[in-house]
This record gives C-alpha cells, sequence and structure tokens, in this order.
C-alpha cells in the first residue's frame, strides 16, 4: 500500500517541479470549487439529470432486495447491448475486502425498471492450504475485485468479465497482484449466461488447479474470439493492471495507476484518466503513452473514480467527486475539445442515511462508471452513468445532453400525455426504489407527477429549474393522498441549493410555512383535495406572498435572503445535513428497521407555472 502511494506522490511532485513544461494535457480552468459543508456543495444542478436507484440492500429481507441480504454492494460497471442497459457489481457480506465475494448483474430496457440482480459470479472456494500474508485458506472464499465489467467484441458477442482476488487475513488485499485470476462469460441476447471460464491466470494458476477451463478450451468460436480480441485490445487490458501480475506481459503500462477512463479525440489521440486525476495520452490507442500519468492541473479529486467520455453531441465531460477527502457531491466539468474544461455543475448531492455498518463504507455517491467507447450507445444519446451510494445501494443516473447548467425557458408543464418520468427531460428527479417518482393517475382520472414514500430513511425528490430571477410567479398544485402521515416539502431555491420559501405538507394534518427554525401553521389539509398555490416573490426585498386557492393566506419576507431564485423543490422529506466532514466513516451501527418498509404516502403534483412578476 505504502509503495502505490509513493507512486502517486512521486508523478504529483514530478508535475509540480515541471511548472511551465508540463505535458500538454486535459486541465481545470474553472473557478468554482464546492463548499463541502453540504452534500450539494452548492454547486448548480445540470438541469434534468434523473437519477434512479437499482438496488437497495436490504440485510433483513433479502428476497426485497437480490436475494442474498449482502449489504456491501460497490463498483458498478455499465452497458448498452441488444437494446439493453446492464450494471454489473461486486458484492459482499458486510464490507470491504470481508470475504466471500460475488459479482451481479442487473439489466433495464429503459434505464428506469430494472430486474432484480443476478448473481453471475458466485464465490469461488479457494483451494485449502493455499498460503498468503501467513495465513493459510481453510474452508475460505475469493474476493471480487474488477475495475471493468464489460467488453462488446467486433463479432457481436457481448462480454463480461470479474476478477477472484485472496484476502484471507486481515491485511489481505484481492488487488494485490496475488489472486487468483480473471474470469469471463458471455452475455446471450436472450438474457441467459455462457459457461464460465478463466481468461487471465495469476502466478501459480491454471488449469490444473482452477474449478473453471481457460476459455480457449471452449467450443463457442464466436466466444474464443471475442476474448482474444480483448485480450488484444491494449485499453482495454490496461483496465486489469491492478489485479494482474505485477510483471504480466499483457498490460501495456504496469505502474499501479487505477481505475482507468479514457476517450478519444478527433485526431485520433486517447487521453486517459485515473484515480488522483492522474492523466496522460496515448497516440497509439494505449499501447504506450506520451509520458508518465500526472495530476490534471486545476482538478480536485483524489482515490475516488473519476470518469471521462465523449458525449454525443462531439463534446467532453469529465464526472468526479470533486473533493480530496470526501465522496460528495458528484459533479460534472465539460469541455468543448477535450483538454480545457471550465465549469462544475451538480449530478447528485443526496446523500441518505447509510443503513448498515461495514469496513471503508465511505459516504457519498461515489465509484462513478459511464458506458465505455465500444459498450453500447443508448438511443436517447444521453451520458448514462452508474454509482454507489454508501458501498452500499446502487444507482444509475439519466443526463441529458448537451449538459447545460440552468433553465433558458420560463415553465409551463402539466402531465396530460406524459406516460414516463423519461419524458421530463427538463426536471430533475432523485428516486428511490421504496420512495419512487412516476407518472400515474389520482381518484379523478387526471395525470400528475407522482411522489411516494414508504422509506423510513430517504425520500423522493424532484425539482424545476427555471431562469434565474429577481421577481417571478410559480403557480402548482398538489393533492396529498393522506393527511395522518408522510410529509411533502416544497422549496423556492437558488442556484446553490439555499432555500427562501418553503411550505409544508406536515404529518399531522397541518399545512405549514417556513418562519425560520419554526414552521407557521396555515391550515388543516384533507386527503384526496387539490390545493393550488401560487407564490410571488421579490428577491430585491426578500418578500413573498403567498396564496391559496385564489386568497392570498401570508405576505412575509425569506426565512433566508437571497440574492435571487432558480428552481422549485418538492421532496417526502426534511432535507439532510448528516454526514458532515467530521463524520468518522467507521463509526455508528445498523439503523433500527433498515430493511422494512412503512406505510406508503404519495403525493400528486398536477401541474406547476412560472412568469415574471412586476413587483408589490
Amino acid at each position: 500500500m505504502l509503495k502505490k502511494s509513493i507512486t502517486v506522490i512521486c508523478c504529483f511532485l514530478w508535475y509540480v517541479s515541471a511548472g511551465a513544461q508540463a505535458p500538454d494535457t486535459a486541465r481545470f480552468h474553472g473557478k468554482i470549487l464546492p463548499n463541502m459543508d453540504y452534500h450539494h456543495g452548492q454547486l448548480p444542478p445540470v438541469m434534468g439529470v434523473h437519477n434512479i436507484q437499482i438496488l437497495r440492500a436490504n440485510r433483513e429481507f433479502p428476497d426485497r432486495a437480490e436475494g442474498t441480504g449482502w449489504t456491501y454492494n460497490h463498483a458498478p460497471n455499465m452497458a448498452y447491448w441488444n437494446g439493453t442497459y446492464y450494471v454489473q457489481y461486486l458484492s459482499n457480506p458486510v464490507g470491504e475486502h470481508e470475504p466471500p465475494g460475488q459479482t451481479l448483474i442487473a439489466t433495464s430496457n429503459d434505464g428506469y425498471n430494472w430486474s432484480t440482480p443476478e448473481v453471475v459470479f458466485a464465490p469461488y472456494p479457494i483451494p485449502d492450504g493455499t498460503e498468503k500474508n501467513g495465513a493459510v485458506a481453510h474452508n475460505d472464499s475469493s474476493l471480487m475485485h474488477q475495475r471493468m465489467g464489460f467488453y462488446v467484441a467486433e463479432n457481436g458477442t457481448m462480454l463480461t468479465l470479474a476478477y477472484h482476488g485472496i484476502a484471507i487475513s486481515e491485511e489481505g488485499d484481492p488487488n494485490d497482484g496475488e489472486g487468483i485470476g480473471r474470469v469471463v462469460r458471455e452475455v446471450k441476447k436472450d438474457g441467459s449466461y455462457g459457461p464460465i471460464h478463466f481468461i487471465n491466470y495469476n502466478d501459480g494458476w491454471d488449469e490444473d488447479n482452477t474449478s473453471y477451463p481457460y476459455y480457449t478450451s471452449s467450443d463457442n468460436e464466436a466466444f474464443v474470439e471475442a476474448c482474444n480480441e480483448l485480450r488484444d485490445t491494449p485499453l482495454m487490458v490496461q483496465q486489469w493492471v491492478e489485479e494482474a501480475d505485477r510483471d504480466d506481459p499483457i498490460i501495456p503500462l504496469q505502474d499501479q495507476f487505477k481505475a482507468l477512463s479514457y476517450y478519444h479525440l478527433p485526431n485520433g489521440r486517447v487521453i486517459g484518466f485515473w484515480k488522483h486525476a492522474l492523466t496522460s495520452i496515448s497516440q497509439d490507442d494505449g499501447e504506450s503513452w506520451e509520458y508518465h500519468p500526472v495530476r490534471s492541473p486545476g482538478f480536485v479529486t483524489a482515490n475516488a473514480k473519476q470518469w471521462a467520455q465523449r458525449t454525443s453531441d462531439g463534446r467532453y465531460a469529465m464526472v468526479y467527486n470533486p473533493a480530496e477527502e470526501y465522496r460528495w457531491p458528484l459533479a460534472v466539468s465539460t469541455s468543448e475539445n477535450g483538454l480545457d474544461y471550465h465549469n462544475l455543475w451538480l449530478i447528485t448531492g443526496e446523500i441518505p442515511p447509510r443503513r448498515y455498518i461495514g469496513a471503508y463504507k465511505s459516504f457519498g455517491p461515489q465509484y462513478v462508471r459511464g458506458i465505455l467507447e465500444g459498450n453500447g450507445s443508448p438511443p436517447d444519446d444521453n451520458m448514462w452513468l452508474t454509482y454507489s451510494m454508501n458501498k452500499e445501494d446502487i444507482w444509475v443516473a439519466s443526463v441529458p445532453i448537451p449538459i447545460k447548467g440552468g433553465a433558458e425557458k420560463q415553465v409551463d408543464q402539466d402531465f396530460e400525455g406524459i406516460t414516463s418520468i423519461k419524458d421530463l427531460q427538463k426536471w430533475n428527479i432523485y428516486s428511490p426504489l421504496w420512495a419512487a417518482v412516476n407518472i400515474s393517475e389520482n381518484d379523478s382520472g387526471t395525470k400528475a407527477l407522482t411522489l411516494t414514500d414508504r422509506d423510513r430513511y430517504d425520500y423522493a425528490r424532484v425539482d424545476r429549474l427555471f431562469p434565474e430571477s429577481k421577481r417571478l410567479a410559480t403557480e402548482f398544485t398538489v393533492t396529498p393522498g393522506q393527511s395522518d402521515y408522510g410529509t411533502l416539502e416544497i422549496e423556492m431555491q437558488d442556484a446553490k441549493g439555499t432555500g427562501a420559501v418553503r411550505i409544508i405538507f406536515d404529518e399531522d394534518g397541518i399545512l405549514k410555512l417556513k418562519v425560520g427554525p419554526k414552521n407557521n401553521d396555515l391550515l388543516e389539509y384533507e386527503a384526496g383535495e387539490e390545493y393550488q398555490f401560487c407564490i410571488e416573490y421579490d428577491a430585491e426585498n426578500w418578500e413573498y406572498a403567498l396564496y391559496l386557492n385564489g386568497e392570498r393566506v401570508t405576505f412575509r419576507r425569506f426565512y433566508v435572503a437571497v440574492d435571487d431564485l432558480s428552481r422549485v423543490v418538492f421532496r417526502t422529506g426534511d432535507r439532510r445535513y448528516f454526514p458532515t466532514i467530521d463524520t468518522m466513516e467507521k463509526k455508528g451501527a445498523d439503523l433500527e428497521k433498515a430493511g422494512k418498509p412503512v406505510e406508503e404516502a404519495v403525493y400528486y403534483l398536477h401541474s406547476l407555472k412560472t412568469e415574471q412578476f412586476e413587483g408589490f
């Protein structure tokens, strides 16, 4: 571990000493840095990002998750093939580097509705008597560790891969080059999987002492051809570097730079990015690199992965946690030429409570991956990402292209004719499995954007951006599905996420208004009744008028003074402040009833409209 740290530090010092002679590479020119006291970092959001949870870990009731009840779920990879989205991730029962380990895949036809994850690489028994770090295996199983999950070959064959590492002592490390080897199997068009083979062994392992055959023994010619092609593709096998033997000739750059992502420039050059914002350039598709990877100037990030890709509009995106020691928020910067980055916008700033304690379960949305070049292009042309939350739950995000950091037009939205939230490309959506956002009809048959919530530790949330405005009138209609449980908060915010006006459908059946640290009661509300709101505000004087069903009910000051407002937020719970920058990740305990839902609350948003307001 010390040797790896020294390598990274030396590369950084090399860059610093180089000064003006630093090599041509990607660099961040922007001046925006996140405020880590907030989960969203006070970064302005990308307009229209949909964050969708695909796995909610559940130890108490495994059948409500993936069937095994394992609560360490991490390192997802993504692909799009045969009209299907794929997400592969690795899993352990409790914590990081604590065996046994397995790898699972979930699939979706639309990116929003996902299958129950299926185990594709089960725990692998380590032969008794195997020695490592002074420990001897006895009834032990391998750990999974891989930086790549998929490969689509030129002959149309899709492969999924994983790696069996060994950690049979507390000092064990599955990606130290002393594991068993990398396994592969075919993903078939009917949704099934071919037999498992090894595609690369570590020293001391071969067909004679492992449970799966080497891939060349397969009688599936297309599968063998795809495996050969993969092994002959430098940019693919470069992702194997951590797990492979430290002198494995199949790896072009054998120094321990982690979690490669890359893209091609129009001139054919490849820009590679690794953890710690390290970068280099290749002229020959990864067979060699122009210089030893150095720190990309201006980028603030550390040991969490970063993801780089060329987007469908010909621009470039870098997605990462812009912090040295924290894994929040998840943000994106964009570039016109693939070298110069200027902006920094929010993908997600949500951190739900970590429900299950475990080793090295860092807080936040992290280890982001997208769809690698060659692994498919979704039909909507969006940038699709996958990440783990708290190393516990698995999410995907759909990011509209072009990537924009604000709204250009006022809002005039109802939901008649809308059949899926996928169609709401100007809405920001945060949709956990147990607090789902969808389109549905209420009892009167009216279409609505529906926020549900049966998750005691998370909430549903939708944001709608509008142009930054000093004065504006905002109208919306909401029907609560119940009045004796559940909460809906409606908040007007600025680009930094600072709220100024908040209305609350509270669980005690009272409609309330935030007026500082306390809430004022407005009226008793009824389940199934429509409530028409209008907020007219003047940010220059920090005041607003609230109308309910056509009548003014209050006129007062903002609860926090802001220069302007640019979004309205609907969420089924109060805003979150934990964890903080002082929270120790290793402390805590499992949360009470973490795997058991509460009674589901439902709220219907029928319409939303904004327009300029001349003032009081």
